[in-house]
């Protein structure tokens, strides 16, 4: 039961009841909710500042864990740019030069990419600005490792050419030292044994007895091994390839050839025996290098068979200006 209340009435000198009204009943109620919404909504705002909500909480956590991938990304991304960037500078200062290829430029292998955007599906997120730097870093460095294996598949072909090319170059004397008499004459202007006037030594003369072996001076193909060149008498030619082609002269007249046209045969090989047939006055091999058709000096390539010594002691004899014996 609703209390009733009175309140005293000076003027009537009596106490009169309290008439309650709805109007102001309704006000007071409204009153109430308002200030008991507004001081539930402000305490939700404060509460929100110092507890989240489970799916705040999930949003908060993979954002942080998205961020973290993102700052590894970039840490792994500069450690391979700094593997490419040591890989590129052994391949252009050290391999490429090492086999004669022209070094990769700078600008060639960090180029980028141009034409449209490449990247507009990443933009308007909140991490657009630092997905994008990863993504086009990303797309640098495999262009840079990809020009990189290109590089590395060149210099594969090259070092298996020079295997080819060192094999091949005449690089051994033709005539063991045991075997050797005397290196009778040197590349150079020498007398002709025949006239007797001054004129140019094309090869180097190895005096030996006859039958003493003669050995290829580089893997090749032989090219002649005839009598049917003026002054050689019964001699070989082997194409070495590289434009090198090395002589053989003045073999012996019985079954002077142990090869034939056209074999292939390695260096150490024996393919004649030393003899004194055509323009010649005693047993000796002459022999000759030619390199792109030109009569060069074969001295410079004996590093296959001699000591140090021996070929100061063999330089020495071939610079010596006397006669021929061809």
């Amino acid at each position: 039961m609703a209390k009733v209340k009175y309140y005293y009435d000076p003027e009537t000198l009596s106490y009169q009841k309290v008439e309650r009204r709805k109007r102001r009943t309704f006000g007071n109620v409204s009153l109430f909710a308002f200030c008991s919404c507004l001081v539930g909504f402000l305490l939700y705002l404060f509460a929100g500042q110092i507890y989240d909500s489970p799916e705040l909480r999930t949003v908060k956590r993979d954002k942080k864990f998205v961020e973290l991938q993102l700052e590894n990304m970039e840490s792994e991304i500069k450690q391979l740019t700094t593997v490419i960037e040591d890989v590129e500078k052994r391949d252009n200062s050290i391999y490429r030069i090492y086999f004669d290829a022209s070094p990769i430029s700078t600008e060639q292998r960090q180029a980028g990419f141009g034409g449209v955007n490449r990247y507009k599906n990443y933009e308007g997120y909140t991490n657009s600005d630092k997905v994008i730097s990863l993504r086009e870093s990303m797309d640098r460095l495999k262009k840079r490792t990809a020009i990189q294996s290109k590089s590395l598949d060149e210099i594969a072909i090259l070092a298996k050419d020079k295997e080819k090319l060192l094999a091949s170059i005449p690089a051994i004397q033709p005539v063991r030292n045991t075997d050797l008499t005397r290196m009778a004459s040197g590349y150079g202007y020498r007398t002709d044994p025949f006239n007797k006037t001054r004129k140019f030594h094309y090869g180097m003369d190895f005096t030996s007895p006859r039958g003493t072996p003669v050995f290829a001076s580089g893997d090749g193909v032989v090219e002649r091994a005839d009598s049917n060149s003026s002054g050689y008498g019964n001699h070989i030619r082997i194409d070495h390839g590289f434009g090198y082609v090395s002589l053989y002269g003045h073999l012996r007249a019985r079954n002077p050839y142990n090869v034939k046209v056209g074999q292939k045969i390695q260096r150490g090989d024996i393919i004649g025996y030393v003899g004194s047939t055509g323009r010649s006055q005693a047993p000796h091999l002459h022999y000759e290098v030619f390199k792109d058709g030109d009569r060069i000096n074969p001295i410079n390539f004996y590093y296959g068979s001699l000591t140090p010594e021996e070929f100061n002691e063999l330089l020495k004899q071939s610079q010596q200006e006397n006669i021929s014996l061809d």
